[in-house]
């Protein structure tokens, strides 16, 4: 069922995607050797490490990556293990210490990653392990305010990676932004029906009608781009009703009157002509923007101030950005299971009141308890809320998982605006095709 990999890699998917995909262990290991192994991967933020010593671990598909801010301000990412027998180093998800012990013989690690203490140092042959052995380090950089790490030995620059999104990226306050959610569940799918969904909008006029009063998904209007290295950009226009809403009609609903109404602008004005409110409030938010305390809206495109851009970060990264804040969606693969993943929903928003208080309720939140940290919540498909976007997800990824068994579904037909999706599939079936040549080569 996966031998055709090579032949198909590079040559545009003619073939439906089947349902072994995501289900198919042996696909499942030789996606996990020339993809997660190859690909840079956002494993927290900056900030989530502030000072020297802090360290936080972040458990991606069968690898314990372990990050530490270092005594120079710089970060190191390593792997999570101690070289002496291979325990597990560090088994706490986050905090700060000067120094890692092993739980198992007490061999000590700086914060560098070499060894500064080991029990009985003159009883190994080759000599005492100090100085001598070191902590197998990870290639990482920030960038946007986020780590990321690639695990291959000699990886492209995050820059080159990036490509084309690189820029737009930057133009973004990530800088600025605080998490007001950080749930993390455990899904009962593969990874991939995950960003699957975040690749395409063709499902959001039946899943998710609430969010025709507020945007437009139609793909004639949307920007649709595939890009370098299986990355992916859509844009879809915002602050104005979408051609979806039922018997055409363009309502101005609660949201767009709110917002109209922050930026100075009176609801009655568009009521006969809904379509030119978001020119409006670009317009307003260009002459009132910086004296609210939204510098950044210099160094962003008109378009930034409205539409939602959902920037696909190959492999497992969607980030849907808006002028002051973000939903960060994020999928790891279990680590033996192709049947399971972690799906990371994680909201943040800027300093500006209006904005914490958008946030907050998309997500379920209290809008006096924004300042405060916000802990990373672990919870079991099904406990709980996602917010009403994100529950109906949830509940289609679920069920998708279990049609890709059926003997009566022979593979997905995708329209053309669904073509994010069969870009990442093809990148995913040549990057596997390359590394196996490569080793067949050796």
């Amino acid at each position: 069922m996966t031998e055709n990999l090579v032949a198909e890699a590079g040559a545009g998917r003619s073939s439906k995607l089947q349902g072994w995909r995501y289900f198919d262990r042996d696909f499942a290991g030789r996606e996990w050797d020339a993809v997660w192994t190859k690909s840079w991967l956002v494993v927290c933020r900056e900030d989530q490490i502030p000072e020297p010593g802090d360290f936080l671990v972040e458990e991606v598909g069968a690898e314990s990556i372990l990050v530490v801010r270092q005594e120079d301000g710089g970060i190191k990412a390593f792997y999570n293990v101690c070289q002496h027998r291979g325990n597990k180093l560090v088994s706490v998800a986050e905090g700060s210490m000067p120094s890692f012990t092993c739980a198992y013989h007490s061999w000590k690690w700086s914060l560098e990653g070499e060894c500064i203490g080991a029990q009985d140092p003159e009883d190994f042959a080759a000599g005492s392990p100090c100085g001598r052995k070191r902590l197998a380090e990870i290639n990482s950089e920030t960038f946007a305010s986020f780590v990321w790490v690639n695990m291959d030995a000699n990886p492209m620059p995050l820059k080159e990676y990036l490509g084309e999104l690189y820029e737009p990226l930057a133009r973004y306050p990530f800088e600025q932004m605080h998490c007001t959610q950080a749930i993390s569940v455990r899904m009962p799918c593969n990874w991939k029906i995950i960003s699957d969904n975040f690749r395409e909008t063709y499902h959001i006029p039946t899943a998710h009608p609430e969010g025709l009063y507020v945007n437009e998904p139609y793909y004639v209007t949307a920007v649709i781009e595939t890009l370098k290295n299986g990355h992916a950009r859509l844009v879809t226009p915002g602050s104005q009703p979408s051609r979806y809403l039922p018997d055409g009609k363009l309502a101005i609903d609660e949201y767009l009157i709110q917002d109209l109404k922050t930026w100075e602008l009176d609801p009655e004005d568009f009521k006969d002509k809904p379509l030119a409110i978001r020119e409006a409030i670009i317009a307003q938010k260009r002459k009132l923007g910086v004296e609210r305390g939204h510098s950044h809206y210099d160094r962003m495109e008109d378009a930034q101030l409205t539409d939602t851009f959902l920037y696909s970060i190959f492999p497992n990264l969607t980030l849907t950005c808006f002028s002051d804040g973000m939903l960060f969606l994020r999928a790891w693969p279990h680590p033996t299971d192709p049947e399971k993943c972690t799906f990371d929903t994680w909201f943040y928003a800027t300093g500006s009141e209006d904005f914490f208080t958008k946030m907050l309720t998309s997500a379920g939140g209290v809008a006096d308890t924004a300042r405060a940290p916000v802990e990373r919540e672990w919870r079991n498909f099904g406990e709980g809320s996602l917010g009403i976007t994100l529950d109906g997800d949830a509940g289609i990824m679920e069920a998708q998982q279990r049609g890709m068994h059926s003997r009566g579904w022979n593979g997905a037909e995708l329209a053309g605006q669904e073509k994010r999706i069969s870009h990442y599939h093809d990148r995913i079936d040549q990057l596997i095709a390359e590394n196996e040549m490569s080793i067949a080569a050796e």
